[in-house]
């Protein structure tokens, strides 16, 4: 069995609900479609395939593209058919679990449907050029801040490694040999804002010049030594390197406001008193602050 026939396999016990439900619900292939395979007489088409590449997403390997790619999808078609043939002769699909997944699986299938046409309309060049607009419009002014430190335990050694700077020793020479920062190469930090970094540190480099070379400041991570680089006033990034993540919020926005408004629109009736998520999850563990 070829490497990519065990991997059809695989994804086939993974995700065979959704894709199932449509193979077995095709009756004829459409007239335009071509045949890309048949099992026991059964075909499968290009657009099986197309419907199976988007409903699978990141379930396909990402190094697979082009021929690759559908090769493998129609591997786990056929291994998918051969499995939906045997669930019918076994008389499954006249069973009332399966009808009560083919009715939840159809109205997911409407609502997938019509939220995509929702994204369609919604994600226009112009919808997403008005949305980044008033967003660097809005954005408040902030600094930007380019720095190297050196992470040590305790206040001594700190201290020892202020005094090899001063002396004259490269600083990101000492903050690779003496800093417990393994994030950080040769201490460098990259940009950051204030707000992006733990109090003690975000405040001590706001104060500091270009150039200049902090005492020991202490935070919760232990003491640093701050060699501040830059500063610059931060730049809303242009359009093009965010456009997917602006069309993102063009779209969830879109959806979210059609929801909302058939929910005004709605006679809704629970029998069961809405549960707040945020007060019924388990406390998730805190996130740490940047290590800096």
């Amino acid at each position: 069995m070829s490497h990519a026939r065990k991997n059809a396999r695989s994804l086939t016990r993974a995700t065979f609900g959704t894709i199932g439900l449509v193979v077995l619900m095709a009756s004829a292939a459409p007239a335009q479609a071509k045949v890309l395979a048949k099992v026991n007489g059964v075909e499968i088409t290009d657009d099986d395939l197309k419907i199976a590449i988007e409903d699978l997403g990141p379930g396909i390997p990402h190094q697979l593209q082009g021929k690759a790619r559908d090769s493998y999808v129609l591997d786990f078609l056929i291994d998918e058919q051969l499995v939906v043939q045997k669930a019918q002769a076994d008389k499954l699909a006249e069973t009332p679990d399966f009808a009560k997944k083919m009715a939840y699986l159809r109205d997911k299938a409407l609502m997938e449907t019509l939220l995509g046409n929702v994204a369609k309309a919604a994600a226009t060049d112009a919808a997403i050029k008005a949305t980044y607009d008033e967003a660097a419009k809005n954005q408040k002014p902030e600094t930007e801040y380019h720095a190297h430190h050196i992470l040590v335990p305790t206040e001594e050694e700190a201290k020892k490694a202020l005094a090899r700077v001063k002396g004259g020793e490269d600083f990101s020479k000492v903050a690779g040999e003496v800093s417990k920062d393994p994030g950080s190469k040769g201490g460098d930090l990259g940009w950051f804002t204030k707000d992006r970094m733990v109090p003690e540190f975000g405040d001590a480099a706001a104060k500091m010049k270009p150039g200049e070379i902090s005492e020991p400041v202490k935070t919760q991570f232990g003491w640093h030594i701050i060699k501040l680089d830059e500063s610059r006033p931060k730049v809303f990034p242009p359009l093009d390197q965010i456009k997917d993540q602006v069309a993102r919020y063009v779209v969830q926005k879109a959806q979210s406001d059609l929801v909302m408004k058939l929910r005004e629109g709605a006679k809704i009736e629970r029998t069961e008193p809405p549960v707040d998520a945020d007060k019924a999850a388990p406390a998730a563990p805190a996130a740490p602050a940047p290590k800096k």
